[in-house]
């Protein structure tokens, strides 16, 4: 691996996780969950396969990708509606064991980059109107003070392994496994244990509402990295996950308080 990728991953990925939880802290669960809902794991790996297994390994990951995000929409689905019946550790393995289900099942499936968007989008529509509804609660509760540095240290240890197996497992496997639910399940433990049920429910459903300009990423990666290049598509990809990010912020403010 050359030095300048590495050093790329030890500092980026960190750097990105911290600024969306100091930002997260100031709005409260809902937009904390909705900011989780970035590519922030994700879109590094997906730039860091593109230099190093080349554009078109990326693209097909990108496929995976959305496949995962199917699986991630299922796991909030499964761990809000199980923080309404036990404590995280029960909500945690709930949806942690049906996230790894779905996982099961979408790796079967043909890799078609339009049926994996229709796919992704339909299931986030979905889970959004089925979590249970929730009222306002508390805000300002304190982090802890491990919060930030675990985040970050394991964001940047997904990012090295995902990266460093990447060849063994394929485009599609790479894909699948990026978008594993490493922030929100951190955010969404810690509302539950601070703020109860209801701020962990806010929280999940900021992040499926965030996960809509996720979507739109890796469509964009999957459909023009091999014909654009990785600089114009990996601006191309950002500009409409802000674009996305920005309508689903507008739109979801009042789900998100």
């Amino acid at each position: 691996m050359p030095v300048e990728i590495l050093v790329l991953k030890l500092v980026v990925t960190p750097l990105l996780i911290a600024a969306a939880t100091l930002v997260a802290r100031r709005w409260g669960p809902g937009v904390g969950g909705w900011l989780a809902g970035f590519p922030l794991t994700s879109a590094p790996v997906s730039v860091f396969l593109a230099l190093e297994q080349g554009p078109d390994f990326a693209a097909g990951a990108a496929v995976g990708t959305l496949f995962g995000l199917t699986a991630l929409a299922v796991f909030c689905l499964a761990y809000g509606w199980a923080a309404r019946r036990v404590g995280w550790a029960g909500s945690a393995a709930a949806g942690l064991g049906v996230f790894g289900a779905c996982l099961a099942v979408l790796s079967l499936a043909p890799a078609s980059l339009p049926a994996a968007f229709a796919l992704v989008c339909v299931t986030l529509a979905l889970v959004a109107a089925l979590l249970p509804a929730t009222t306002a609660g508390a805000r300002g509760v304190k982090p802890a003070a491990w919060d930030l540095p675990l985040r970050m240290a394991v964001a940047t240890a997904v990012v090295l392994l995902l990266t460093a197996a990447a060849r063994h497992l394929g485009p599609t496997m790479s894909g699948l496994l990026s978008p594993v639910p490493v922030f929100l399940l951190v955010m969404a433990i810690f509302a539950q244990r601070s703020q109860g049920p209801d701020a962990s429910i806010r929280l999940l459903r900021g992040g499926v509402i965030g996960s809509f300009a996720f979507a739109v990423f890796f469509l964009v990666v999957g459909a023009l990295l091999g014909r654009l290049g990785i600089g114009a598509t990996y601006a191309l990809a950002s500009l409409g996950a802000l674009a996305v990010n920005g309508a689903t912020l507008s739109v979801g403010r009042r789900l998100l308080r």
